[in-house]
């Protein structure tokens, strides 16, 4: 229904966790490199990677192809420095959530391509530096799950 996008994940557990997170809602998820971590590294498989043949789960050289391999409607970036709520959105299927790598988030020049033109953030207090990647990719899937009816979730 949606598509996941981790750019450059740098912590295994949180992968794990996201891996999971696709396998149970039926979300693919698009890992792209370079990845901060093997992906053969305990710590991802306790986190989730035996969910890895229960996902629909990709590797990308690069931001670009995996645009390319994908059928979407918007790209969601999702940066604690965008002005509008993921809330304010409708999201519909094949759009896209796309995150940045836990140390540094998202890079400019991911921000600038033409087909990222929606910036959203995930409330916080103030003075706040960030919420796990894991948690903020469940709660955006969630929301665009519980916009849709819960469409093919039992």
């Amino acid at each position: 229904m949606f598509h996941i996008i981790l750019y450059n994940p740098e912590i295994p557990p949180n992968t794990g966790n996201i891996m999971r997170l696709a396998a149970n809602t039926g979300t693919q998820l698009h890992l792209i490199r370079p990845l901060g971590f093997n992906l053969s590294n305990n710590s991802l498989k306790r986190a989730g990677l035996d969910y890895k043949k229960d996902a629909d789960f990709f590797l990308h050289d690069s931001f670009d192809l995996c645009l390319n391999s994908i059928k979407f409607n918007e790209i969601y970036a999702f940066t604690k420095f965008a002005k509008k709520t993921f809330t304010k959105i409708k999201f519909k299927r094949n759009d896209c959530f796309l995150f940045g790598s836990e140390t540094s988030g998202l890079p400019h020049e991911i921000l600038d391509k033409t087909k990222v033109t929606n910036r959203l953030r995930i409330p916080m207090i103030i003075n706040s530096r960030s919420l796990n990647l894991s948690n903020s990719v469940a709660i955006t899937v969630y929301e665009g799950l519980r916009q849709n009816k819960f469409e093919n979730l039992v």
